[in-house]
């Protein structure tokens, strides 16, 4: 018997809270370097800006290489195998992080069974400081490879889930919920982490942080369930979580599930516009994430706990960015326009506001606080710019190929990372070695007001491009 009258159960909002903690698990793990490296890490291996860019290069690429496959793989596992996966192996790569030191000392002086404080005693008397620098860079680039080949899993998986569980309708809101994590991890970082490596180490915030992933996948064994099989989950919830099966006229889109192969998905341009959308924006978003500290550091002399406050308040701004989800529901909802139509307004919005950036480093003069709300506005506009691009692979994709599609845009957002990851590093040193004159402004803070200009342009542009390939709503049918 359809029991249709009664009142749905909302059991899909246990999973997008569930995608919500991985997703804050996913950055406090990502932040712990960007947080320590400035007072803790680099004095001890005597790293460069450089070389501190050439890590988060290396990760950026070997990220983008991970996305490319991870969404490939979460469609093969399906959902729940593939964030158990996921998620474990980006754990061990985040604890990994702790026993560089170690490994540096046993390479280097053949001291292997030390503890954290004898192995920096051990580095300390390492005559040859330029192998120190390159022996624990490799190792710390090793650790982020583990991190990045895990973590590539966490959006392919977290994007399917949704698709999953929501109605197209919903998808960008619920996008926005559980990328909103990304923004909690960030804030909350600087006061975990900043803290406890003043108390036991920088090796101990690598190890706690570490931990909370494997946490995270007790629950997610016991709670997840496709929803046709949870029994959390009435009969109205599912009608409503499958609404779009009866409005799509495309039939194919959604109910026969067949695979599109990982090649066949190059020829729709639907998978580039979405593609170069994270190219020219996901390396903003992990500029201010990995840089963000070094900045407060080198321009305004904040280092360590110090720093604290003006991260969690840049990061608190960036909360606001939840309601990214609700603008595109306002016009497919009120305005009638179909999903793709309503993201592509509401991202056109978004990509006006990161233009605040050019003005960061100028009135920066006046007060850091300055900066701090102007790239907490900008970070802001990306996570909502971020969901919405997200959700527009689920209006123009086969469930089936969801995850698939996001990982090859997660590969095109991880090779921008590199690019902007690595020519950071290398402008920084430049520019305060030779003391280089930019519009005003002299040493590595020139430097980082040319990459602020570069991040304030690159929505505009992402955005013109995704128009110019995709002007119209069109749904990828099986037989394309």
């Amino acid at each position: 018997m359809n029991k249709t009258n009664e009142k749905k159960t909302n059991y899909r909002w246990m999973i997008c809270a569930m995608l919500f903690f991985a997703t804050t698990i996913n950055y406090l793990d990502r932040q712990v370097l960007s947080l320590t490296w400035p007072k803790f890490i680099g004095p001890e291996f005597g790293w460069t800006n450089e070389d501190y860019g050439n890590i988060t290069a290396w990760f950026s690429i070997l990220y983008a290489v991970s996305m490319l496959f991870a969404g490939k793989f979460i469609d093969w596992m399906d959902t729940k195998k593939g964030f158990l996966w996921a998620i474990g192996i980006w754990s061990v790569g985040a604890c990994l992080h702790a026993f560089c030191g170690i490994a540096t000392s046993g390479i280097l002086a053949g001291e292997w069974l030390v503890g954290f404080s004898e192995a920096k005693e051990i580095i300390s008397r390492v005559g040859d400081g330029a192998m120190v620098v390159s022996v624990s860079v490799i190792l710390f680039i090793s650790a982020r490879f583990v991190l990045a080949l895990g973590e590539a899993g966490n959006f392919p998986a977290a994007i399917k889930a949704t698709a999953e569980y929501f109605p197209k309708k919903d998808r960008a809101f619920s996008t926005s919920i559980f990328n909103s994590g990304a923004t909690i991890g960030a804030m909350i970082a600087p006061a975990c982490i900043l803290y406890i490596a003043e108390l036991w180490g920088w090796e101990a915030t690598f190890v706690i942080i570490g931990l909370l992933g494997f946490i995270w996948m007790g629950f997610w064994n016991f709670i997840y369930r496709k929803p046709d099989r949870n029994p959390k989950v009435n009969e109205a919830e599912l009608i409503y979580i499958r609404q779009d099966r009866q409005t799509d006229k495309t039939v194919s889109h959604e109910a026969t599930d067949k695979k599109l192969s990982f090649v066949r998905c190059f020829r729709f341009k639907q998978t580039w516009a979405f593609a170069f959308g994270k190219f020219m924006t996901d390396g903003v978003w992990w500029f201010y994430l990995f840089w963000m500290p070094k900045y407060l550091q080198t321009v305004f002399h904040l280092e360590g706990t110090a720093q604290v406050l003006p991260l969690t308040v840049l990061y608190t701004i960036v909360m606001i960015s939840i309601y990214g989800g609700w603008l595109p529901s306002f016009f497919i909802g009120r305005k009638g326009m179909n999903p793709y139509a309503g993201r592509m307004r509401a991202m056109l919005i978004f990509a006006f506001f990161p233009l605040l950036a050019l003005f960061a480093q100028p009135l920066g003069g006046y007060s850091f606080w300055l900066p701090v709300v102007i790239i907490g506005i900008a970070a802001a506009a990306h996570q909502a710019w971020s969901a919405n691009l997200f959700s527009t692979v689920g209006d123009m994709f086969p469930r089936s190929a969801i995850a698939t599609v996001t990982g090859i845009g997660g590969m095109a957002g991880g090779l921008g990372s590199f690019f902007i990851q690595k020519g950071a590093g290398m402008l920084f040193d430049y520019t305060g070695r030779t003391n280089m004159r930019f519009l005003g402004f002299e040493g590595e803070p020139s430097g980082y007001f040319m990459i602020f200009i570069i991040c304030a342009v690159a929505y505009l542009i992402g955005w013109a491009v995704m128009k110019s390939l995709v002007p119209k709503y069109k749904l990828i049918n099986e037989t394309d």
